[in-house]
């Protein structure tokens, strides 16, 4: 068995982004760490897109950057320019690149598929791989996207469609979102927040097909690339063990109301590259208790008034879209949480505050 300081368990965004800033900031220098990762090669297969609201190391992976957005429904559309906090994608195939060609010049750094050859009793754990509790009857965000290029220029690449509801909702919540990379090339993306028992919402390439060619009016096109998921819209029971942190949406850095989970790795790897020596004594990070709260009573309306929610996500943004990008980034103080919720159905909110 291999003795190593610090054991990383999954390689994705979360174990990597943690590898990576232990690194450059020297804390691998005299420690050895080993990353468990079971894919035999990285390529592109995820997008992560956020609100800037903090600076991160990544900014040479970002592929596309906006300062405006809209965000459509069957009542009307709203159009928001929000040049302080610009809207950024990030391509998972250049993060991968980044972080593997820094990690690859530190011989204290190793990969394994498995974990069978490692000593974990001697070794600080950093554990990015959730538990499967993957109860279908919750709530889950779940999504198809697939990257197009057309022959001529078709797109707006100045502005992207955050959400539009202008779509069969099937007694769910359910939205289009569209980010344009150039004039002919855009993620478009179909998105439900629903459980996972209603199979008739998976038919996710029959709805993009549909939105592409009777709502974007695009007849002509390629698809360059494909990804889809299911975030789970609730927190895995991953449980706390004296040399094992959690970390990723294993240690609950996904926001639950909006799936946002990027930013949140980097503010944890950060915190934990700061506290390395005494990381073990420390009580655990989260990303807010007062947005679990919230979140907690966004989801039970969610879940109860599905209808609701095409309204409820226009007006949110129709006011001051700083505060409701802070709120939706949990980087908002209390006046800017009141002025966003005052704008939701106050007797569904109330009502939902005080189911158990």
């Amino acid at each position: 068995m291999k003795d190593f300081d610090y054991i990383i368990l999954g390689g994705g965004c979360a174990g990597l982004s943690l590898a990576y800033e232990l690194d450059i900031n020297k804390k691998l220098n005299d420690k050895t760490l080993a990353i468990v990762e079971t894919r035999d090669s990285y390529k592109r297969d995820k997008t992560w897109s956020f609100w800037k609201v903090l600076d991160h190391s990544f900014e040479d992976c970002v592929i596309k950057s906006w300062e405006n957005f809209s965000v459509n429904s069957k009542i009307g559309s709203v159009e928001i320019n929000n040049k302080e906090y610009p809207y950024q994608t990030i391509d998972s195939g250049l993060f991968y690149n980044k972080i593997l060609d820094q990690l690859k010049k530190n011989k204290n750094i190793q990969f394994f598929q498995s974990s069978d050859q490692l000593n974990l009793n001697n070794s600080i754990i950093f554990n990015s791989i959730p538990s499967k509790n993957s109860n279908l009857s919750n709530l889950w965000q779940h999504f198809k996207g697939i990257e197009i290029e057309t022959p001529r220029d078709i797109f707006d690449d100045e502005i992207f469609n955050l959400m539009d509801f202008d779509c069969d909702q099937k007694n769910n919540v359910h939205f289009f979102y569209t980010l344009p990379f150039s004039k002919n090339k855009a993620l478009i993306e179909t998105t439900w927040l629903s459980n996972m028992k209603d199979e008739t919402l998976n038919d996710y390439d029959t709805q993009l097909e549909k939105y592409i060619k009777e709502t974007l009016k695009i007849n002509n096109y390629k698809i360059n690339y494909q990804e889809e998921g299911a975030i789970p819209l609730f927190y895995p029971l991953n449980k706390t063990e004296k040399n094992k942190i959690n970390i990723g949406s294993a240690g609950g850095m996904t926001r639950l109301s909006t799936g946002y989970t990027f930013l949140n790795i980097q503010e944890h790897s950060k915190f934990i590259k700061n506290n390395i020596e005494k990381i073990e004594n420390l009580k655990i990070y989260h990303i807010g208790k007062k947005y679990q709260f919230l979140d907690k009573i966004f989801l039970n309306v969610v879940k109860n008034n599905p209808d609701k929610m095409p309204k409820i996500f226009f007006d949110m943004f129709k006011g001051s879209s700083k505060t409701v990008i802070k709120f939706l980034s949990n980087k908002s103080n209390i006046l800017e949480d009141l002025s966003v919720i005052l704008k939701m159905p106050k007797l569904i909110f109330i009502k939902e505050l005080f189911t158990k």
